[in-house]
């Protein structure tokens, strides 16, 4: 809980120092792909964010959700991340970024799974990122493209021979920005 407060107080904290009359925040909406290390498949996201840019700098707010199978559909994973960025442009429309985040994660085991001791829980945990991206302004939206690469170790305790596997990943978005360019 502490972590969360803390995090809270950055995000309104950064917030506030880019509301001056120069800031030009924009709501956006996106769509991407991740693959974590041994899940069965890639899986989808979906997601809001909200950029806020002064000058050469944006802080980034965003929430996603995507959902992973491993072991042949026996478990399932859920997770809405709530991340937050710093995204640095050296020329207009490239920027890199760095960030933390909150994890939420869900783990659902298939009555198999369950029969054996394994329990279905949600844990939140906390990561970072890095990343890059590119914006592309067109006259009513801005396109964006990002990826980022997640450090996350999610701790497999029930599901033999997985104690050892990371939950770090890429994510690949693009979507769309509305608002003031």
């Amino acid at each position: 809980m502490k972590k969360f407060l803390l995090l809270a107080t950055v995000v309104l904290s950064l917030m506030s120092l880019t509301s001056s009359a120069s800031a030009k925040a924009q709501l956006g909406l996106h769509l991407g792909v991740q693959k974590a290390r041994g899940a069965d498949n890639a899986a989808s996201l979906l997601g809001v964010l909200l950029r806020s840019k002064m000058n050469d700098y944006a802080i980034e707010a965003s929430i996603d959700y995507r959902q992973e199978k491993y072991y042949d559909g026996d478990v399932t994973v859920r997770t809405w991340p709530v991340m937050l960025s710093l995204l640095w442009y050296p020329i207009p429309f490239i920027h890199g970024d760095v960030g933390a985040g909150w994890y939420n994660t869900t783990m659902d085991y298939s009555a198999d799974l369950e029969i054996l001791g394994a329990k279905d829980e949600t844990t939140q945990r906390f990561g970072w990122h890095f990343g890059g991206g590119a914006e592309f302004p067109l006259e009513t939206v801005t396109l964006m493209a990002d990826v980022r690469y997640v450090f996350l170790d999610y701790k497999w305790n029930y599901v033999p021979g997985t104690g050892s596997r990371r939950g770090d990943f890429y994510m690949l978005t693009f979507g769309l920005l509305f608002g003031n360019a």
